[in-house]
């Protein structure tokens, strides 16, 4: 690994880590396609760079949920028996998505991320703002019922699912805001487990990974990705509560946009350099 490879994780994870905090993600969401370009500037192929940079997202993803959420904790926006039954629920499914990835090609998942993104991002763009407060749904059953998808979804793309999880809670459960981001990275922090043990388990033994791999996780990528991660959640999970509902929804939806754009390739084919 060059240095000006381990520049780019390090600032990719501040501001992943800075990104999760803010808008209750676990990061995966910016740390996947910045790996997938390191790796393959290294020499990995694409289908095992983009398998390699989805589980080490999701490592990555641990710190910087564990260090926003409690921050968020703090400032009592975590609803913590929704986060505990879905995260319980997601965990078991985002296993099941990550042995599910490891047996689809590496391409088919890139253009399947990048639509999935934009997907979510017209979703949330699109949505009505409700006129009169509404409760948030405190049915055990439908967390569970909207944790299963939120669990596969993670695991096959190798992030913590609030890029998801933030759009449910707040459109079908019915959140406000900040308590979506909140209780999010709560979630993520069981989610992601569960997809990490399936890209351990599922990468052992495979062929020219990168040196201090475990299965589909590269342990020196994690770290520099992880560090500044943690640090720079707390940092957004501050943010978060001094910005009001719309910009923060704005903001949520513009980074969505981007990433999703990104992996399906438009940039590329419009050869611009971003």
């Amino acid at each position: 690994m060059e240095l000006s490879h381990i520049i780019i994780l390090l600032a990719t994870g501040t501001v992943a880590g800075f990104a999760g905090g803010l808008l209750g993600l676990g990061g995966a969401f910016i740390m996947t396609p910045v790996q997938f370009m390191v790796y393959t500037d290294m020499g990995l192929p694409a289908d095992l760079a983009i398998k390699t940079a989805f589980g080490t997202s999701l490592l990555a993803v641990l710190p910087t949920a564990i260090s926003g959420a409690w921050r968020h904790h703090r400032e009592k926006s975590v609803l913590w028996r929704a986060a505990v039954v879905m995260g319980s629920c997601s965990l078991v499914f985002a296993f099941g998505g990550a042995t599910l990835a490891t047996h689809v090609s590496g391409t088919v998942l890139k253009l399947a991320f990048g639509i999935a993104v934009l997907l979510v991002a017209i979703r949330t763009l699109t949505a009505r703002e409700p006129k009169h407060k509404i409760e948030a749904v405190s049915k055990t059953w439908l967390w569970i019922a909207w944790a299963v998808p939120v669990g596969i979804f993670s695991g096959i793309f190798g992030v913590g699912g609030g890029i998801l999880l933030v759009p449910v809670l707040m459109l079908a459960l019915r959140f406000e805001i900040h308590y979506a981001i909140g209780t999010s990275l709560a979630i993520v922090i069981l989610t992601a487990i569960g997809g990490v043990i399936g890209y351990i388990i599922n990468g052992i033994g495979v062929a020219d990974r990168l040196p201090y791999s475990v299965g589909y996780i590269n342990l020196t990528s994690w770290l520099l990705l992880a560090l500044p991660g943690a640090v720079m959640a707390q940092v957004g999970a501050v943010t978060a509560h001094k910005i009001p509902r719309k910009p923060l929804m704005y903001i949520f939806i513009i980074i969505l946009l981007y990433m999703g754009l990104k992996m399906i390739g438009v940039f590329q084919w419009l050869d611009w350099p971003v």
